[in-house]
């Protein structure tokens, strides 16, 4: 990192170690005062607007320095990184839900936060034949392009990410509930490495952070909320799974359910998610069909800013003077199909003018 990032990710890990300040609170000070750099600089009557008055005095008593240090010294190496709310990486999906962590710790591959994602949750103590329909449902939905969210646990989860790991192309994120200097459950050293490898793991806790119970349901929120929908393979009524799918439909995400013997205990967490309205599934197009809508319009949204990145290099390039087709062509390195066809459009947007000699000349 640079020594400006470097002090700008102090800053952010400085404000999370601030006790008593929650991410609520935190998105709360950012929007009313802008910056980690305004909040720590803001008087004590302008953050007493927005927190107490005993948190108004730890933020002005400064930060944990040895907290922030051990973040930084875990941030300077491959593949970690910590990304804001101020990020270009932060992901769109977790911006909708109405608590979005305003930090999260990641290390892999990037990239997986930009793609469509579905989550697959399910029991810690799952059947054979349930890991079964994980790994193998998780890998059928990596062949049609989605990433497979989960949170690392025993039994649905593990199998989740195993089997998007299988596609030699798949993509898995990983949402654990502890700082990512720690692998738990330790029995999944060797998946938490794989999944680095070849997809990314995140957490919303300063590094350092052990397991404790009442982590696990708060990153549920986070793997809903990365996801187009969740898909709970196998829980009992009291799987913590159940939690994922609670926050999925509360975030307005679709909800999917595998159902399976009557007479299983394993069983009856998904027949009640789908006595709730969940989506019975037995087959990957149960899925894609559902999604399709929302796929298309991720689509759609990509294509759309595909076309505003590339007009605007074009107009930049442009300048206002007027210049013909031949120096386009050498500037942009475009085909004279694909220039001739963006031109139209930007013409019809009232950008740019069509002038006699075949010349054009931005006006917007």
């Amino acid at each position: 990192m640079t020594s400006e990032e470097n002090a700008e990710a102090a800053l952010w890990i400085c404000l999370q170690q601030i006790s008593g300040l929650g991410g609520k609170a935190i998105c709360k000070l950012l929007g009313q005062i802008g910056s980690p750099e305004n909040i720590f600089a803001a008087s004590h009557q302008n953050l007493n607007k927005v927190v107490s008055e005993a948190v108004t005095n730890l933020i002005k008593q400064g930060p944990n320095l040895e907290a922030v240090e051990i973040g930084l010294q875990w941030l300077e190496k491959d593949d970690n990184s910590l990304i804001t709310l101020a990020d270009a990486h932060y992901p769109q999906a977790l911006l909708e839900i109405p608590d979005p962590p305003p930090i999260l710790y990641a290390k892999g591959d990037l990239s997986c936060l930009s793609m469509p994602a579905i989550a697959m949750v399910g029991s810690r103590n799952a059947s054979v034949q349930g890991e079964k329909n994980a790994e193998e449902f998780a890998y059928a939905l990596s062949e049609q392009g989605f990433a497979i969210v989960s949170g690392m646990a025993l039994g649905i989860d593990g199998a989740a990410h195993r089997g998007a790991l299988k596609n030699k192309n798949g993509k898995t994120i990983a949402v654990v509930g502890t700082g990512l200097d720690i692998v738990y459950p330790a029995k999944h050293r060797e998946l938490a490495h794989k999944i680095v490898e070849q997809g990314l793991v995140i957490s919303e806790f300063a590094i350092g952070t052990p397991s404790r119970p009442q982590n696990f349901p708060r990153r549920n929120r986070i793997i809903s909320g990365l996801s187009l929908g969740c898909l709970v393979v196998e829980a009992n009524r009291q799987s913590g799974s159940l939690i994922t799918a609670k926050c999925a439909a509360e975030q307005g995400r679709e909800v999917f359910a595998i159902p399976g013997s009557i007479h299983s205990p394993m069983s009856k967490g998904c027949h009640e998610l789908i006595k709730q309205g969940a989506k019975l599934v037995d087959c990957i197009k149960d899925i894609t069909d559902e999604l399709a809508p929302h796929l298309r319009h991720l689509i759609n949204q990509s294509v759309e800013k595909s076309f505003t990145t590339e007009t605007n290099a074009l107009l930049n390039i442009m300048g206002f003077d007027p210049i013909n087709m031949e120096a386009l062509i050498a500037l942009t390195n475009l085909t004279s199909e694909d220039l001739s066809a963006t031109l139209e459009l930007l013409e019809l947007k009232n950008e740019v003018a069509s002038l006699p000699g075949g010349r054009y000349q931005r006006i917007g």
